[in-house]
This record gives C-alpha cells, sequence and structure tokens, in this order.
C-alpha cells in the first residue's frame, strides 16, 4: 500500500523526484506570477494584480509549463534521446505521478512563492543543485531512491 503512494516513479504517485517539483514550483511559479503581473500592468495599469482571476491566470501557466515539461519527458523516457537517456530516467512514470502529483506540487510550489516570496532564492539554488547532483553525479535518476531503500 505504501509503494503506490511513496516509492519508484514506474509505481508510485509520489517519488524523489517530487522534492524537485515542488521546488521548481516556488521557482516557476514565482517568475510566471513576476511576468503575469508585468504584462498585465502593461496592459491595463488599474488592475488589481492579486486578484484571484489573475492568479488563477498564473495557476494556468504553472501548469502549462509543467504539461509541456512531462510530454517532453515522457518521450525521453521512452528513448527519444538514444537507450542512455531512457535509462538515466530509468522507465516511464506512474500515470498518477505524471498527471496527478507532479503538476499538484508544481502548484503547491506557486502558492508557496505567493506567500512567502524570500524562498524563491533558495528553492532555486537548491533545485540547481539536486539538478546537477542527479544529472551529472548519480548514475541514473532514481539513485537517490535506490540509496534510500536498498
Amino acid at each position: 500500500m505504501l509503494e503506490a503512494l511513496w516509492g519508484f516513479k514506474t509505481v508510485s504517485l509520489f517519488d524523489v523526484w517530487s522534492i524537485e517539483h515542488f521546488l521548481t514550483g516556488i521557482s516557476v511559479g514565482h517568475a510566471v506570477k513576476k511576468g503575469n503581473r508585468k504584462h498585465m500592468g502593461r496592459i491595463s495599469p488599474h488592475v488589481d494584480l492579486n486578484h484571484k482571476g489573475i492568479i488563477r491566470f498564473d495557476v494556468a501557466g504553472v501548469l502549462l509549463l509543467g504539461f509541456l515539461w512531462e510530454t517532453v519527458e515522457h518521450y525521453l523516457e521512452e528513448g527519444l534521446w538514444g537507450e542512455k537517456v531512457a535509462f538515466w530516467f530509468q522507465g516511464v512514470e506512474h500515470w498518477s505521478n505524471r498527471l496527478i502529483s507532479d503538476p499538484l506540487l508544481l502548484v503547491v510550489g506557486y502558492l508557496v512563492s505567493f506567500k512567502y516570496p524570500q524562498w524563491v532564492i533558495p528553492a532555486r539554488l537548491l533545485s540547481l543543485a539536486w539538478f546537477i547532483v542527479h544529472v551529472f553525479i548519480f548514475p541514473h535518476s532514481m539513485y537517490l531512491h535506490t540509496l534510500l531503500t536498498g
């Protein structure tokens, strides 16, 4: 039962990369919010930039970017860029991970960045460190999971 909730990405709702999705949500969510506020302010300087409609627009932007990445990631997992890349990805993500938890964590990250903007820079630094370690040091994407679970 626990394996269906937390575990290897091919069978679980959440995996070790869920941490990265949350951190990316903080970073990307803040960038989307900042970009939307900049463009909305130019279009209509009298609009309340914290109105629920604009926040929904931010969430839609975060989800769009998230699902674009998930689409690219799916093809990389399938071997579009070769066997070495497919091996690094260690299989195709479970549908619930790809379609529910990853986008949800991006949105939660956006909401955190909205409430705590001072967390954006630390989240970006942690996300960069996570990426460097997992891509350039660890042999595959689920190596941390195998280290933690034996």
